[in-house]
């Protein structure tokens, strides 16, 4: 583990703060500015339409949970959302969201022989994170003593917890997140929860793709199998 954890902050949830949390688009958003918006989606995988007329929008603080069966479009919407697909019609907007989304998919990104402090601290590095973030990263998702265990002898819950605290560091206002909670134990799904409030109290915005009830508070769920049915 880097030197120089000289302790950090805790927040009003009683947990650390990631030191140097920057969010590039919240700063100069008006509040009712969302910071992530879709208008008059089209969808379609492999030929098929998953989705006509979708339209969402998420301002500062702001929580969207889609909801729906496989094949619904789930994974698809939030790979749109991160511009790593492209929609068939509608528009996603500001066009220039990239630097601001962290999109985390079904795989954690993890590479199996590295260890887990090498690979936040090439992350934090990456992302330009102030000293001691990686430390705090570390006890937000309770994985500390995994510092010097490789990824590739981490069990799911693990791995998942690592690539979320890579989402955290990452320092981005919009967090895409496919099944976060999926791998996750109680104790997982209750740290993932927390670091979910703590970021959209600092002003930014989580969707999350789910079969689990995630239970967030004033989170706004979206059922993509009405959108499904309304395309056939």
């Amino acid at each position: 583990m880097r030197g120089g954890d000289t302790g950090c902050a805790h927040d009003a949830f009683g947990y650390p703060t990631l030191v140097g949390y920057v969010r590039p688009m919240t700063a100069a958003a008006p509040v009712s500015q969302p910071l992530i918006k879709a208008s008059g989606l089209a969808l379609s995988r492999g030929g098929r339409t998953l989705a006509r007329g979708l339209s969402l929008a998420a301002g500062p603080g702001g929580a969207l949970v889609l909801t729906g069966p496989n094949g619904s479009g789930k994974t698809t919407l939030l790979r749109a959302l991160a511009g790593l697909a492209r929609p068939e019609a509608g528009q996603i907007t500001p066009d220039d969201r990239g630097e601001a989304i962290a999109f985390l998919g079904h795989a954690e990104g993890l590479k199996p022989s590295e260890t887990v402090i090498a690979t936040l601290q090439f992350w934090a590095k990456l992302h330009r994170a102030a000293p001691g973030s990686v430390e705090a990263a570390l006890r937000a998702f309770a994985i500390a003593h995994l510092t010097e265990r490789s990824c590739g002898h981490l069990s799911a819950g693990q791995r998942r917890r690592v690539a979320l605290a890579r989402v955290a560091l990452s320092g981005r206002a919009v967090w895409l997140l496919d099944e976060p909670a999926a791998p996750l134990d109680s104790r997982g799904r209750a740290l993932l929860a927390a670091a979910v409030a703590r970021h959209r109290a600092g002003g930014g915005v989580v969707i999350a793709a789910t079969h689990e009830a995630l239970d967030w508070p004033d989170a706004e769920v979206i059922s993509l199998a009405s959108a499904l049915e309304s395309a056939a």
